[in-house]
């Protein structure tokens, strides 16, 4: 089976930096396979890099390579870190976008060594790519660097249950479509309050009527609110971090 090297970067493509990075694994790993998964991560937005890293990582097969390139600490004293985590490996800055690897029981991680002459700006292409590369061609994440220390963990806010019975949650991402993202966990029943709003919670997208505002029960087992066929976060003035409150019913 061919190695496969994932990247998730915010560099968008106009600028022709992801097919730099490209250039770089295809150079020193010609075998391996190269999967875009997004690049339009927004702008230095970490944590939107790490939630899809957490939902994507273990959807690849054993022996896939996660490059995660969204780092506004480029060029700084950040490590830059390789780990190997359930039989899967991920590269990137160390600033909390490799998360949902490093709190995987028994994973290894390891910092970086930056070449000189590595520009300081572009990490993606000089640090991160070589590293995959390396890895792709059997390297072992130990050959690659020594023990990271104290790697930086970002985790999903737990949830607060109030005495009543509620559950205080809140949005941890928008998506494409407006639909807000919440970390209340799935279940049968009960009502989501948004500030003066009231929603109901549904099966699917297509039991609200057009223009409703809903709750569902989204892919990654998270309550999501939407309004059918339009944007929640713009009709509710959602973002990340907007409070969101569960009540149970029945």
């Amino acid at each position: 089976m061919r190695p496969i090297i994932t990247l998730t970067t915010d560099f968008g493509t106009v600028d022709g930096y992801v097919g730099e990075m490209k250039g770089v694994i295809s150079t020193h790993a010609p075998e391996a396979q190269i999967i875009d998964i997004t690049h339009d991560i927004p702008p230095q937005d970490v944590e939107r890099a790490r939630l899809t890293m957490a939902r994507v990582w273990r959807r690849f097969p054993a022996g896939t390579i996660h490059v995660v390139v969204v780092d506004p600490g480029v060029g700084s004293s950040r490590a830059a870190l390789a780990v190997a985590s359930d039989a899967r490996y991920l590269v990137g800055p160390d600033n909390g976008v490799l998360s949902p690897a490093l709190l995987v029981a028994g994973m290894r991680a390891v910092r970086l060594q930056v070449p000189r002459g590595a520009s300081a700006t572009f990490h993606g292409r000089d640090v991160f790519a070589p590293a995959a590369a390396a890895l792709a061609r059997g390297a072992s994440v130990d050959a690659l660097g020594q023990d990271a220390v104290d790697p930086i963990v970002h985790r999903t806010p737990e949830p607060i249950r109030r005495p009543d019975g509620s559950i205080e949650g809140e949005v941890i991402v928008v998506d494409r479509f407006g639909n807000a993202v919440t970390n209340l966990i799935g279940r049968r029943g009960g009502e989501l309050e948004i500030g003066p709003t009231r929603v109901a919670l549904h099966g699917t997208y297509a039991e609200g009527a057009s223009g409703e505002t809903i709750g569902v029960v989204g892919s990654t087992g998270f309550i999501e609110i939407a309004v059918r066929d339009g944007n929640a976060a713009t009709s509710l003035g959602l973002s990340r971090g907007s409070r969101v409150v569960l009540r149970p019913t029945g």
